[in-house]
């Protein structure tokens, strides 16, 4: 049984603490009730189920007695999944990164009975050392400050809320154009890693939506170098060790520069959002090394993050067996006994070695190519590729006899729309009936299970509840919009409409967008949608869903209210486009103008292979592929007076200009 309130929860990371001493509430009125009954500060924790960091700290202090006992003595003490509650982490992630100048996981606040933060940190280790105090130390001062001194809680927890309300105030309103674009594209190459790729030093974070941004300003400009930045960040992700060679997919960031070491748990929203990029790159390029990361990370979602209904879990967790990355890594010996003769040539070219890269073992990374892997161990190209197909194919039949990393199985809308728009995306370069039919089957289970009047955000274990955010309505529109494109059900298109609808009636203030709705309970702020960060923000994909949704439906509302937020916005982005890489990749759509692209499909495979290899990401490209399907459309502006004949016909239009029905493929190319 469990020992505190967290084991009537369904969180996976809460339940993860069901058993602490620490008398741990969930965040509602019960916890924010006692707190002012008992005149004792909240200790506020937000992390989330795959999080090592946060871990450690329940390791470290929230398993110990001593520490269980001070905090139940003084503190009212709160446990947060972030992923449940986006709308608490943001509000208290700006304070930490207000007072701190960072922030991330697991987030340590303390607050007043009325929600206030006085203190705020990322992770505390148990102890003091190197002149810092332990957590046990803190709680300590701070409880002793709280009973002896509340003035200078007061003034704390004052000039915190002072503090976030800085961005109270909108930008001044800009231009939108290409000269934004320039600014924010040459502020991204500057920030670029010119030898290994990505942006900054270490830690390194993929940031998939800035090198998204890159290859359409490259289209825009046509300076390649742009492009060839975004392809060398690809190929040196996708030959490290952030990679998984034999499984596929993506962890969550590398540790080093080189993008060697990562830090071993997998998100879903990394595995929906890097695989667009690689797509992209396919189509910029035709080479068939980005198509097989993004097939590889996409059957690993398929394969171990989707439930038996078609949903995507949330997460794997970065430990196993107690260990960070134990499920990953790799002994020689083990190697050998595995492959036998095969293991020269595998341990060549993934850089297994006696003394390993990291505790003892090997991180598998592609350090040569495989051509000179092959000259090494003298065979050919082509038999080396075979063979080493073979064995990784035997390490992971190996692999999944270990102990597994944790599954957090909670369906979340948002990262779900993510995902189903992957796999249009990749329905979209490849042709495979796989990927859409994935992507249905979760767009059916959203809108079956957690579509109640309004979206629901979580889903676990059957019962689906917390009315949706944000970013729940973009992620999901976008979505929909996505399906949409590939097979033109009408269902889609008005399902995104009202969603569409929805955010600018509950989520748009007239200037603004905001990560919760107009109905949403009373927190301390209602936090803004701004930063694209490990995600796009919810804001930003509005801005792009309702771009599209202009031109799909003819609704002048939903263009009106883009054209505001870029706007406002654009300029900001231009100077700190690493925090906006999602936006700037709307606003190259409003600058660019979108492509309506309408293919009535007769069956011409050579002229869909055009399509597919083309990469034109200002284009909405919908396929029509029956009388059906077309008469049932001709009441949206998109398709009006496009009919569909006995042969493939692809009509182009740009700013209200079509072009006449094209029928050659060369002349496709052309209009492209």
């Amino acid at each position: 049984m469990a020992r505190n309130r967290l084991g009537r929860e369904s969180s996976p990371y809460l339940l993860q603490h069901a058993d602490n001493p620490v008398d741990w509430y969930p965040w509602g009125p019960e916890a924010l009730e006692v707190a002012r009954e008992r005149n004792v500060p909240i200790f506020l924790s937000v992390g989330y189920s795959a999080c090592h960091w946060c871990h450690v700290m329940e390791h470290e202090s929230f398993e110990n007695e001593e520490v269980a006992k001070i905090m139940n003595k003084h503190y009212v003490s709160i446990k947060v999944d972030r992923e449940e509650r986006p709308d608490i982490d943001a509000i208290y992630q700006e304070a930490c990164q207000r007072a701190t100048g960072q922030g991330g996981w697991p987030l340590s606040v303390f607050l007043t009975p009325d929600q206030k933060p006085f203190y705020v940190g990322t992770y505390f280790p148990i102890l003091d050392g190197y002149g810092r105090p332990g957590f046990g130390s803190i709680l300590r001062q701070l409880a002793q400050m709280w009973q002896e001194r509340p003035q200078d809680v007061g003034r704390a927890a004052a000039d915190f809320v002072a503090n976030m309300g800085v961005e109270q105030h909108a930008p001044e309103p800009s231009t939108i154009g290409r000269p934004s674009l320039d600014e924010a594209a040459v502020n991204l190459l500057q920030a670029g890693d010119p030898t290994y790729g990505g942006f900054g030093g270490a830690p390194k974070f993929p940031n998939a939506a800035c090198i998204s941004f890159l290859f359409r300003y490259a289209r825009l400009s046509g300076v390649s170098r742009f492009a060839e930045f975004g392809l060398r960040s690809l190929q040196k992700m996708a030959e490290g060790g952030i990679f998984d060679h034999i499984g596929g997919g993506f962890h969550r960031y590398s540790t080093d520069r080189r993008w060697l070491v990562p830090h071993f748990e997998k998100m879903l929203y990394d595995n929906a959002l890097i695989p667009v990029n690689y797509a992209e790159a396919y189509q910029i390029t035709g080479d068939r090394f980005y198509l097989e990361v993004m097939e590889k990370t996409l059957g690993f979602v398929l394969r171990e993050l989707t439930s038996s209904e078609g949903a995507f879990y949330s997460a794997l967790d970065a430990d196993s067996e107690g260990e960070e990355g134990r499920y990953y890594v790799w002994s020689k010996p083990e190697v050998r006994d595995l492959l036998g003769d095969d293991a020269e040539l595998f341990c060549t070219y993934y850089g297994v070695t006696d003394g390993g890269n990291w505790e003892g073992k090997s991180i598998l990374h592609r350090g040569i190519r495989l051509s000179a892997a092959a000259f090494a161990c003298s065979v050919s190209e082509g038999e080396a590729r075979h063979t080493i197909r073979r064995c990784e194919g035997a390490l992971l039949a190996a692999r999944e006899g270990r102990p597994r990393p944790g599954l957090d199985d909670k369906v979340l809308a948002s990262w779900n729309g993510m995902m189903i728009s992957a796999l249009a995306r990749g329905h979209r370069v490849t042709g495979d009936t796989a990927y859409l039919d994935a992507a249905q089957r979760a767009l059916s289970f959203i809108l079956d299970r957690m579509l109640e009047g309004d979206i629901l955000h979580r889903s676990y274990k059957g019962g689906a509840r917390i009315r949706g955010f944000l970013e729940d309505y973009a992620y999901v529109a976008a979505a929909l919009l996505d399906v949409f494109e590939e097979s033109p059900n009408v269902r889609y298109l008005e399902a995104a409409r009202r969603l569409g609808s929805y955010i600018l009636e509950h989520f748009w203030d007239g200037s603004e967008f905001y990560v919760t709705p107009d109905y949403h309970e009373p927190l301390i702020a209602r936090p803004r949608s701004g930063y694209d960060l490990a995600v796009p923000s919810g804001g930003s994909v509005a801005v792009a869903v309702l771009i599209r949704l202009q031109h799909l439906t003819g609704g002048r509302e939903f263009g009106d209210t883009a054209q505001k937020v870029l706007e406002s916005r654009l300029q900001q982005a231009a100077e700190n486009p690493m925090a906006f890489g999602h936006l700037l990749c709307a606003a190259y759509m409003r600058v660019k103008g979108p492509a309506e692209i309408t293919v009535l499909d007769g069956g011409d495979g050579a002229i869909l292979d055009v399509l597919r290899r083309r990469y034109v990401p200002e284009g909405m490209m919908v396929r029509v592929r029956d009388d059906g399907q077309a008469a049932s459309l001709q009441e949206y502006p998109f398709f009006a007076g496009k009919t569909f004949g006995d042969q493939t016909t692809v009509y182009v239009c740009r700013n209200s200009v079509c072009s006449p029905p094209l029928a050659d493929a060369t002349d496709i190319e052309a209009a492209l």
